[in-house]
Order: C-alpha cells, then structure tokens, then sequence
C-alpha cells in the first residue's frame, strides 16, 4: 500500500471516530455525490460524511485541514457548472440532514434556518403564517446551496436573488473558526458586508452551516397566464415594455417554441406550439386585474394571441411546474444527451437584441437549441444538447457559447445571471471581470483558504 492511501485511510478512521456511520466510502454513494446536472465528467469524492451540526461540520473542517483534504460542500446536487465535482479527490460534506427550520420570526419576516432544509421544505413549514420564500430556481435545492450560488429563479423580477434576501449567515471558515456574518436586523453599516462576500462563494471560502432569510407576506390575489406568441422578438418586446412601464409583474419567464413542444410532450399539456411568456401577477384583486389588463395590451402590439389563465393555486402550481421542468422535458428531445447549458444577463434595454442575435447564431448548431429564460430581469438560457461519447459535440457547443458571452458581454451584461461560476464559466468570468478583478478575488480567496483546501478549482482557481 503507497504512502496516499494509508493517509486517506488515516483520515477515514479518524472520520468514523467522529461521526461513525454516516462517513461513506461506497462507490454508489461517492458518484452519486461526484455528479450534478452539467455536462463534466462524473469527479467522485473519496469519502462522504453527513454533517448534522455546525459543530460536526467545525470539526470535520479542523480534520482535513491537519490532513490537508480538500472539502466540497453538498446539498442536493442541482448545481449545472459542475460546482460539487471532486476535482481533486477529497471529502465531500453532505449538509443534507441539517435540515430543521431553527427560528420563524413572523413579526419580523425572517426565518433562520439550517443550510439543507429546501426552499419547498421552508415554505411547507411557514404556510400557516401566511408569510413564504420566494427565491425559486426551479428544483427544490437547499437554502445553503441557494446561498452559496447566489440563486435566482423566476419570482426574482419582483422580490430579488439570494443577494437580495439572505441577511445573515453563520459560516465555517478554513480555520475552523465558525463566524456569524451580520444580525437580523434589515440593514447594517458595521463594517465590510461579509454576508455578500459568503453569499456566491460556493464554497470556496467557507462552509455555510445556516441561514437567515427574508420572508414575505401571501399576497391577497395571485394570477398566473401563458400567452403565446408570433416570434421571440414579440415575446421580449413585450417584456421590455411591460419592466419599463413598471408594471410590478412577480414572474416573466420566456419558452421558444421548441421549449413548449418539449413540455408539451414530456408533461402532457396542451400550450400552443409557439414562443410563449409565462407571467405571474401579486397584489389585491383590483391591482392584479388592471396589471394584467395592461400586459395583455402591451403584448397584443407585438404579436401576443391568446391569455390562458390559471387562478387557483393548483392551476398555478401545474403551470409553473411545466416551466420548471422544461429543462428535463428538453434534455428528452434528445435522449442520452447532456446539456451544456448558458446563463447570459444583459440590461433590459439590450435584451430583445440580444435574444434575437442568439437566435439566428444557433440555427447552425448541430442540433435544435431550445430557450428558456427569466426575462423579466433579463436573464435567459440556451441549452446545447450533446452527446457525452463524442467530445467534438461538447465542444462545438463550447464555441458557441463562447460567442453567446461574448455578445452579453458586449451588451455590457454578465457570463451568468444565477448559475454560477462553478467549473464551467472560470474562463469566462476571466473574459467579464478582467485580470485585476480577478487577482483581487485570488487574494481573497487566499486570505480565507491558504491551503486552498475549500472547494477547490472553482471559481478562481489559484494554480
């Protein structure tokens, strides 16, 4: 046996002293934690742990850094730019059993909750409140890894990001020191804001063990619709006028009509084969009628046909759920594949030029290349499926992504709205960001990771 492997033996048995079985070295369960939904390859762990404690997750931290293990923090695994990949071996720690919500505050509107309860779970637990979570990327992912990626998801046009409703973290640094970033309160001028700091590190600075999250009040009416479209330049013509008429709209997402023919056949509905806005209206019944009235107006002068609405909460459920699934319904469009997904977000004034750039650049992709966005914030993605057996097909689709960024970043917008950085857009925050930028976030990184043990090779990888 080489000198490596007694040292990861080394560090099993002292991981089984102090958490006993819920330290992992079975092949199912460390590629079950070496994948996500991107489009790298499968990076096992060499061991998982199930942390239930920040003081568990304190002292498997002060375990590997005396080793000099690398750590990957894991929720559920939803992430799509390969942030929980094991690059380079190490122990992957699982926060999904810290799942209990530890406070609800209703008069305050906050919630402190650990870092794997899900936003579905949160939202089950306060429902009684009448108070809810409102970031919702689509899956059902932790709190922890929400934070951690700086999620979005569709309400964020009207109540924000993770950025915009996390106001407190309690993290685990490198060093094993356990850190409370800020108190409760709704804002703070004590000092640097390491909230923001830790909020989109993914994991690369610390461990994030807890939450305290913004909650908001269930508003009176709720009203949902899809309307179709004669082309994608009405559908976001249509949304541009709408933000710019501040009309307070809740959800604005778009779906090509690949997309809606996809869902179509993987969720049995019925929508019009056509490009199609799914929107969202909150507020009383009064203001929710004249919102409504007034988008269907705007989106009749570029081409909108017919409103198709959906007022009680199962209704609403069911037709965000299509959305949500669209991902899952395209990937079936060509089965096998995997997705190499883009992320681009641009000012609102650039987005229909954007889109409709995008547009005619993939009509020579190998493949069709269905779209689906957040555009009321100007946020949208492509998916270019690819056959993982042929490498020239990842890569082809590589390019043109490149270029997609490249006419974001031109649009003076960003490589990812939501997604992250990951493994997957390093290259392109480089492109964004610059070289001074960048070496900035490497002195940080380093500050907090001198061993670079947190994460490692993700978002600013030091060698």
């Amino acid at each position: 046996m080489n000198k490596a492997r007694e040292f990861d033996q080394s560090v099993l048995a002292e991981l089984k002293i102090l958490l006993g079985d819920r330290v992992s070295t079975s092949a199912a369960v460390r590629e079950h934690h070496g994948k996500d939904e991107s489009y790298f390859p499968y990076a096992p762990p060499d061991a998982v742990v199930f942390a239930r404690t920040t003081e568990e997750v304190r002292d498997i931290v002060n375990l590997c850094r005396r080793h000099r293990v690398p750590m990957i923090p894991y929720g559920v695994g939803t992430s799509l730019e390969g942030h929980i990949l094991a690059v380079r071996g190490g122990v992957c720690i699982d926060l999904s059993q810290m799942d209990q919500v530890l406070e609800v505050h209703e008069s305050d509107l906050d919630a402190v909750v650990q870092a794997g309860v899900t936003r579905k779970q949160l939202n089950e637990y306060i429902k009684h409140t009448g108070l809810f979570f409102p970031v919702d990327p689509g899956a059902d992912a932790t709190l922890g890894g929400m934070a951690a990626t700086r999620a979005s998801g569709t309400n964020a046009v009207r109540y924000g990001t993770m950025r915009e409703n996390v106001l407190s973290l309690k993290v685990v640094l490198a060093d094993g020191r356990i850190i409370q970033t800020a108190r409760r309160s709704k804002k703070s001028a004590a000092g640097y804001d390491l909230t923001r700091l830790f909020v989109g590190s993914e994991g690369t600075l610390g461990i994030i063990t807890e939450v305290t999250v913004r909650l908001y009040p269930v508003q009176e009416a709720m009203s949902a619709a899809v309307c179709a479209f004669e082309s994608v330049d009405g559908c976001t013509n249509t949304v541009i006028q709408t933000i710019q008429a501040g009309v307070p709209v809740a959800r604005c997402d778009i779906v090509c009509e690949k997309t809606v023919a996809a869902i179509n056949k993987f969720k049995k509905t019925d929508y019009r084969v056509a490009p199609t806005v799914f929107f969202e209206f909150h507020g009383s019944k009064t203001s929710v009628v004249e919102q409504a009235e007034t988008v269907q107006a705007i989106a009749k002068e570029h081409g909108g046909m017919d409103f198709v609405w959906a007022t009680k909460p199962e209704e609403r459920t069911q037709l965000w759920q299509a959305r949500h699934d669209a991902y899952f319904a395209c990937l079936q469009t060509r089965p096998g594949s995997r997705a190499v997904s883009t992320d681009v977000c641009v000012p609102i004034s650039r987005l229909a030029e954007c889109v409709h750039e995008t547009m005619e650049d993939v009509k020579d992709y190998i493949a069709p290349v269905p779209l689906l966005g957040h555009i009321g914030d100007g946020n949208f993605h492509l998916m270019f499926l690819v056959d993982p057996a042929k490498p020239e097909e990842t890569e082809l689709a590589k390019a043109f992504n490149k270029r997609l960024v490249e006419r974001a970043l031109r649009m003076e917008g960003t490589c990812t709205g939501e997604h992250g950085i990951g493994l997957g857009k390093i290259g392109s925050m480089q492109m964004e960001l610059g070289d001074d930028v960048i070496d900035v976030m490497r002195d940080i990184k380093r500050l907090f990771d001198p061993d670079n043990l947190m994460n490692p090779g993700k978002v600013v990888p030091l060698q």
